[in-house]
């Protein structure tokens, strides 16, 4: 290589950036060593800014187009520079790219509840995620207050910062309680609408701006959400609880048998068998017509197994009474009476 030609290559003609990826906010042309030569063509992207700083000072902005690099469009670089209007000599400065697409699909969550009042359940933990997306509007603010000298700065070293501040806004909205949880699900538009604005408000001296926040789901820990569906089945039995504790009771006893605990399994389930029986004794007593009696002796039979009731007693039977019945087969007296003869098998009705 020639003389002439190691010192062409020490001048830059074209300064461009062809994005690779979609996770580089902010890029920085290679220009070490070399000069960008006056007249070199300058070429911006749609979704582009080109940033020019002299001495780590912001000077020269650029939106989309192609520029030709000359005073007359350099006119801060030139001022800085004490450069007469007609100076063409080749200058160093470095040159930013920032991408100003619009990044989507960027994930947050709480990373432990959000302790809130709410005004039906009192105190409450919310736990909430959602996807968001957000773009660079001002290159110099984000240059001066985020990205820096860095050749490249990527959205991972910014999503940290932004899901905090997503949280962060979540929470403001959410402390005063004045939507109660079981309306949130109805008013998650509302909500996720008034978090990206505080938290664009937040992003607006970073060069920043969150443009679009979505809510995909609010719940409650895993304990809370039991006591919530407890309430619910509360709620739907109204002021029943006798039929309240006979459900729970019927759902005890499935839970009871599948459980693995050995004899401290069994004891629960026979526990909630008995509770279960006692449940159903009481509520077979209530509709039990008045004077019957509950598990007592079948009414004796008449002669030859008849049903015809017998003429109440008025006292004890007296001392040597005979038996029962007597069996119309083989004679044999009987006892107690019943449907077949003890002695031959013979029946009675």
């Amino acid at each position: 290589m020639g003389l002439a030609g190691f010192i062409r290559k020490q001048f830059i003609d074209v300064i461009d950036w062809t994005e690779e990826g979609d996770d580089v906010l902010a890029w920085r042309f290679p220009t070490a060593d070399l000069e960008i030569q006056q007249g070199a063509a300058l070429i911006v992207r749609e979704t582009q800014v080109a940033v020019f700083v002299d001495e780590g000072r912001v000077a020269d902005r650029f939106e989309a187009g192609r520029y030709v690099l000359r005073t007359k469009n350099l006119p801060v670089l030139t001022n800085l520079r004490h450069w007469a209007k007609l100076f063409e000599s080749p200058f160093k400065s470095e040159v930013y790219f920032f991408s100003t697409r619009r990044r989507v699909g960027q994930t947050f969550g709480t990373p432990k509840p959000l302790t809130v009042r709410d005004r039906e359940l009192g105190t409450v933990q919310v736990q909430a995620f959602g996807v968001y997306s957000f773009r660079i509007v001002d290159a110099g603010l984000f240059y001066r207050q985020i990205s820096g000298t860095r050749d490249v700065y990527r959205v991972a070293d910014l999503e940290g910062q932004l899901r905090a501040m997503l949280v962060s806004a979540l929470a403001a909205e959410l402390g005063p309680g004045t939507v109660p949880f079981l309306d949130l699900a109805a008013n998650q538009p509302a909500l996720a609408a008034a978090v990206a604005a505080r938290t664009s408000a937040d992003c607006a001296p970073l060069g920043l701006a969150i443009a679009d926040v979505r809510l995909e789901g609010l719940t409650l820990p895993e304990e809370l959400q039991q006591r919530l569906e407890e309430r619910i089945g509360m709620t739907m039995v109204g002021d029943d609880l006798g039929r309240y504790a006979q459900f729970q009771t019927a759902r005890s006893i499935p839970l009871a048998a599948v459980s693995e605990g050995g004899a401290a399994g069994a004891g629960v389930g026979v526990g909630a068998g008995v509770a279960m029986g006692q449940t159903m004794a009481q509520t077979i007593g209530a509709v039990a017509p008045a004077g019957g009696a509950a598990g007592g002796a079948p009414p004796p039979s008449g002669t030859g197994g008849s049903n015809t009731p017998r003429a109440p007693q008025t006292g004890p039977a007296p001392a040597g009474a005979g038996p029962a019945a007597t069996c119309p087969h083989c004679n044999t007296p009987l006892a107690q009476p019943g449907r077949f003869c003890s002695a031959c098998g013979g029946a009675l009705g």
